[in-house]
């Protein structure tokens, strides 16, 4: 069964190339041209990826987000922007948007991404256990067959990517990982150059791990060099 991609734009130019291309690389598609038909449609049809653009009809790209973040919905979404502004693309990231690409864009690099992202998605089917297949750093427990953490006992709520992070990182604790790698390695592929993605999921995750994200005891900065999980 081919994977759908949702297509939220209100320019109808921009909905019909991005529909020819993703359906030319055996995507199927839907579409809506307002904020509020996108949600609709993002409940409804239930896509493995949404493009969101962020200047919408009705309800922006913004609202759609944190909405589908709020009821539990981890789909992947990259935010489509024509924006150029630094605070746009951190505030698409804090209302919990995986990625964003501005346009005008190359298409070739649009589909990977949407291949990148769909695959991360996928990744979420739990692996046949074959062994005990935890990681534990102090309090922290990552269950790699149920893709769920536990802090002292107590579940927290991660997105995909954030445990996907935390993962990565818990996998080698105390070593300090560049952000180009993570970008890499979680992300899947290379950033061109823009790394922010990287240090608003720390952030974000910080918010969850920490008891005091502002004085970090578990997901630490090595200045020069990266992130890590203190052991």
């Amino acid at each position: 069964m081919a994977n759908k991609v949702l297509i939220v734009d209100d320019e109808r130019s921009i909905v019909d190339i991005l529909e020819f291309n993703l359906v030319k690389s055996g995507y199927d598609t839907c579409k809506a041209y307002d904020g509020k038909e996108g949600l609709r449609l993002a409940r409804e049809e239930k896509p493995d990826l949404i493009l969101l653009d962020i200047m919408l009809p009705l309800m922006d790209g913004f609202a759609v987000c944190s909405a589908l973040r709020k009821e539990g919905d981890n789909v992947p979404i990259i935010m489509l922007t024509a924006r150029e502004q630094e605070t746009d693309k951190v505030f698409g990231l804090e209302s919990g948007a995986d990625d964003y690409i501005t346009k005008p864009f190359s298409m070739r690099e649009l589909l990977a991404r949407v291949k990148a992202n769909i695959r991360r998605g996928m990744m979420a089917t739990p692996e046949p256990p074959a062994q005990e297949n935890l990681i534990r750093v102090r309090e922290l427990e990552l269950d790699l067959d149920r893709h769920c953490v536990t802090k002292a006992g107590r579940e927290l709520d991660l997105t995909q990517r954030e445990f996907e992070l935390l993962r990565f990182l818990a996998q080698t604790p105390g070593k300090a990982v560049s952000r180009q790698e993570l970008m890499q390695q979680v992300w899947q592929y290379d950033y061109y150059g823009d790394l922010r993605a990287v240090d608003v999921a720390v952030r974000r995750l910080r918010e969850k791990l920490e008891d005091n994200p502002a004085v970090p005891e578990y997901l630490m900065t090595r200045r020069g060099m990266g992130y890590y999980l203190a052991e």
